[in-house]
């Protein structure tokens, strides 16, 4: 079982996305420096690349309002062409994201948004929990760092299980669609709105 923490840091060294990533540490037996070898030979790590420097300036802004008339929300999805903005498939993942903020109420696209501070004050009370007080360094920065991932589970759309299949998370939804659609596709922000609350913007 390759942890997802190790995934995360072989992408954010690579820009590879998460099949791939998950797939080299599997053969890597685990191994990061070997799994990012694996990764240029795939040549997963160049397509990463030139996916990072293509331009979303196309896209469109999709809302969605729960029955009740009490929440909703819209978000910013970005992709490469006009084309692709008119897309059926585009359009339904588009929908289906902004199903998934009301429901889930996040508050950040990725981890990579979430402050500094956030994240320190979170870490501080996982590591001061007693249940760790007397546990081997090693073992308390695994646990400390699951219970981080779990919370960006919870707070990074990105990271939520997508409601309609939990078996995958919203970000790998979107890595789906790239591959059927054949371009970069963003959610650039998002805004979910409640009745008798302020509204929640993540740009």
């Amino acid at each position: 079982m390759i942890d997802a923490k190790l995934v995360g840091d072989l992408r954010a060294r690579t820009g590879a996305g998460i099949v791939d990533c998950k797939k080299a540490l599997v053969e890597a037996d685990g191994d990061i420096e070997k799994a990012i070898e694996i990764l240029r030979k795939t040549g997963a790590i160049k397509a990463a690349k030139k996916n990072a420097e293509r331009q979303t300036t196309e896209g469109l802004i999709e809302a969605y309002v729960h029955s009740n008339g009490k929440v909703g929300a819209m978000i910013e999805l970005q992709c490469e062409t006009d084309f692709v903005a008119r897309n059926a498939d585009f359009h339904e993942l588009a929908h289906d994201i902004a199903m998934q903020i009301v429901a889930m109420s996040p508050l950040y696209v990725s981890p990579d948004q979430v402050p500094a501070e956030l994240v320190e004050k979170e870490m501080s009370i996982y590591m001061g929990e007693e249940s760790l007080a007397n546990k081997p360094e090693e073992i308390k920065k695994k646990i400390v760092d699951g219970k981080l991932n779990k919370w960006y589970e919870e707070i990074c759309l990105l990271n939520q299980l997508w409601m309609k299949d939990d078996s995958m998370t919203i970000g790998q939804l979107i890595e789906r669609k790239i591959a059927t659609i054949g371009e970069k596709i963003v959610i650039a922000r998002f805004t979910r709105f409640e009745l008798a609350a302020g509204p929640e913007v993540c740009e």
